[in-house]
């Protein structure tokens, strides 16, 4: 598994440049992993099964993806995985920022087409498979295979299909209106946000469950059941694949010492970092600097 893919998927990461706000990521996962952790990122998002099946949950829907179908995720949008089925999972995650479509001049593209794919209220179906929406799948297969091949002006290309995919679909009738969810979704959704950013802004120190509960609020136990059934994952689950992740992060660093770093990301303990470290990552702190190597 690559750890520096799964790093870039969380909602700080940079994808693409200013001049070109897309990126692509590929990835493998085995039979019951966690594919992706609970986060969100302005940016919408083009995910491709390339092999085995995916349970997404975005905001509070429940997805599955198998290998050739697609997945449509709004910017904005909370969402997880995790990987089903015996044989793991391969993908393709590929990350733009719907500004990147807009042109200088207001023309009847952008009045018609791009701002109202902009505000959710014309976008794409969530899920995209070929028995249904051929044409759209077509070009997502294209962009899978020009963003591994990277010919000379593939950056075009790619664009092309993003706004090809948009008017193939509002001329068949398959745009989706997710400008609006019900009340309650969205005080959950914004629930969860607000914990997840406390968790990645505080997770150098010790996070008591009772600071995540006032947040909402809610009682420590409620919350528990909340954040579980939102992402999948126990409230200390998170935290702990969060200062995982970061830690992957520095110990890149060959001038970092484990120890320190095990205290930089929030574990008390080293004995218990390396627990946590190799539970998540299946090696050690030190093997997996071994393997940058």
């Amino acid at each position: 598994m690559d750890q520096t893919l799964r790093q870039s998927l969380k909602e700080s990461q940079v994808h693409g440049n200013a001049r070109f706000p897309f990126a692509s990521y590929r990835f493998h996962f085995a039979p019951g992993a966690h594919v992706v952790d609970s986060h969100w990122h302005k940016e919408a998002e083009i995910f491709y099964v390339l092999q085995g099946e995916v349970l997404f949950q975005i905001d509070t829907e429940y997805v599955p993806v198998k290998a050739g179908e697609a997945l449509f995720i709004d910017g904005g949008d909370i969402h997880t995985g995790h990987a089903r089925g015996d044989q793991g999972c391969s993908f393709c995650a590929m990350v733009f920022d719907p500004a990147m479509l807009a042109s200088s001049q207001y023309d009847v593209v952008q009045e018609q087409i791009i701002l109202p794919f902009q505000e959710r209220k014309a976008t794409l179906p969530r899920l995209i498979r070929p028995e249904t929406d051929a044409s759209l799948m077509a070009h997502i297969t294209e962009m899978v295979h020009l963003t591994a091949a990277k010919p000379a002006g593939y950056e075009a290309a790619l664009k092309g299909h993003i706004y090809l995919m948009l008017y193939e679909a509002k001329a068949a009738g398959r745009m989706a209106n997710r400008s609006r969810s019900g009340a309650g979704d969205t005080t959950q959704t914004e629930r969860l946000k607000k914990a997840i950013a406390y968790i990645q802004g505080n997770y150098h120190r010790p996070i008591r469950l009772s600071e995540l509960a006032g947040l909402i609020p809610m009682s420590e136990g409620q919350f528990c059941r909340f954040f579980k059934s939102m992402t999948g994952q126990t409230p200390i689950d998170y935290i702990n694949s969060y200062r995982v992740r970061q830690a992957a992060e520095l110990l890149r660093q060959p001038e970092h010492k484990i120890s320190d770093i095990a205290l930089d990301v929030g574990f008390g303990h080293i004995s218990y970092f390396v627990r946590v470290f190799r539970k998540i990552m299946l090696c050690t702190p030190s093997e997996y600097r071994k393997q940058l190597i």
